[in-house]
């Protein structure tokens, strides 16, 4: 039955078996770029906070009750990588950092969330 299914169509199968190396591969790099914190990983996004000046945006940490320390440099190291994506540059002058005191954060449901614009020169 293979033996028909292959000489049908060998150009699908091709596609096919492509298509599945190329997924198991591209997750495999995924999880070996992770950055970890304290020892602990943390999911985080950044992403620009107005369409309109992309240089002002919003990091939001998840598992942040793994442990605070690691996901305020989880925040930061966010914010810097927005910034060398977007602008070429790390410097950012936080609105809402990861140096700020545990009662001006905003937290909701174990995330951390953080704001800041982009410094360019």
């Amino acid at each position: 039955m293979a033996e028909r299914i292959w000489h049908k169509a060998p150009g699908r199968v091709a596609v096919a078996l492509l298509l599945v190396a190329t997924v198991a591969v591209a997750g495999c790099s995924k999880k070996s770029e992770r950055v970890f914190f304290n020892g602990n990983y943390y999911p985080s996004k950044a992403r620009a906070a107005d369409k309109a000046d992309r240089k002002r945006f919003t990091v939001s940490v998840r598992r942040a009750d793994q442990g605070r320390a690691g996901a305020r440099e989880a925040g930061r190291y966010g914010g810097k990588q927005y910034c060398l994506k977007h602008f070429g540059t790390s410097e950012i002058a936080w609105t809402v950092g990861p140096d700020a005191p545990d009662a001006v954060l905003a937290r909701q449901s174990g995330r951390l969330t953080f704001s800041g614009t982009c410094v360019l020169w």
